[in-house]
């Protein structure tokens, strides 16, 4: 693993919004202290997010790279991608997403929403291996601010901030104790971080599958839109270097 700079064309040529590859527009800006390359390949430390940015197309060296950070018969996020793998890799899933971003939402503080930290991680990783919101490990909380809600001292629901593209900011890792549902309590926290995020002057943005159906329409009833639809997938590397060809990243 390296944290040198770049190849030079690591980061592509084209001219695409900065949420069309989030996660390389927040590692290449204000995420870019977390940033590890190794070829064109950067990545968060696996500790941080599982999240890498890929370049706009894969040859056989990037495939190389990303066998080298899965390790053998390791698997990695290929977030965004479309296309296909190697020989010797294969995919482990593929879900469609889609990303909506704040057109309106009636932002406001929380009364009831305190902000989480380093000693709260604890609760917060049983929550989510309660919940399933999607990936969040024991250094995630550097990524953003976290705001949760308590009831008898116990941690029962929370929310964040992931990504950071150049003025844009993840909402993330929504999630609320079952025996807690249907109060509103993410519905709360999602609207007050959001209005931190707009506070610093960032926009706010979220992913979720395409099929969640019902988080979608709450979303949007909340003041999100569609902006576009993305991929979520994950590989896994062979169990001996295998090259590969190129292949494009939609």
């Amino acid at each position: 693993m390296s944290s040198q700079t770049p190849r030079s064309d690591a980061l592509g040529t084209d001219d695409s919004h900065v949420l069309d590859r989030p996660a390389l527009a927040s590692l290449t800006g204000p995420h870019a202290h977390f940033a590890e390359w190794r070829g064109r390949i950067v990545r968060y430390p696996v500790d941080v997010s599982p999240w890498l940015a890929l370049p706009a197309e894969l040859d056989a060296d990037d495939w190389a790279d990303l066998a080298v950070l899965a390790g053998p018969g390791g698997e990695v996020p290929l977030l965004g991608y479309r296309g296909e793998v190697p020989d010797g890799w294969e995919f482990t899933f593929r879900v469609d997403g889609v990303q909506l971003v704040d057109d309106g939402a009636p932002a406001a503080p929380e009364p009831e929403a305190v902000r989480l930290g380093p000693a709260d991680v604890p609760e917060m990783l049983d929550l989510v291996a309660r919940t399933q919101p999607g990936p969040f490990l024991p250094r995630t909380i550097e990524m953003g601010s976290y705001l949760g809600i308590r009831r008898e001292g116990a941690l029962v629901a929370m929310a964040g901030e992931r990504l950071r593209p150049p003025g844009w900011t993840e909402i993330s890792a929504v999630c609320t104790d079952p025996a807690f549902r249907g109060q509103g309590l993410g519905t709360r926290l999602i609207l007050a971080v959001a209005h931190g995020i707009r506070e610093r002057g960032d926009t706010p943005f979220l992913h979720t599958g395409a099929g969640n159906t019902g988080a979608i329409r709450l979303y949007e009833s909340l003041g999100f839109r569609l902006r576009r639809t993305t991929a979520f997938s994950a590989a896994r590397a062979p169990r001996s270097r295998v090259d590969g060809g190129a292949v494009a990243v939609a």
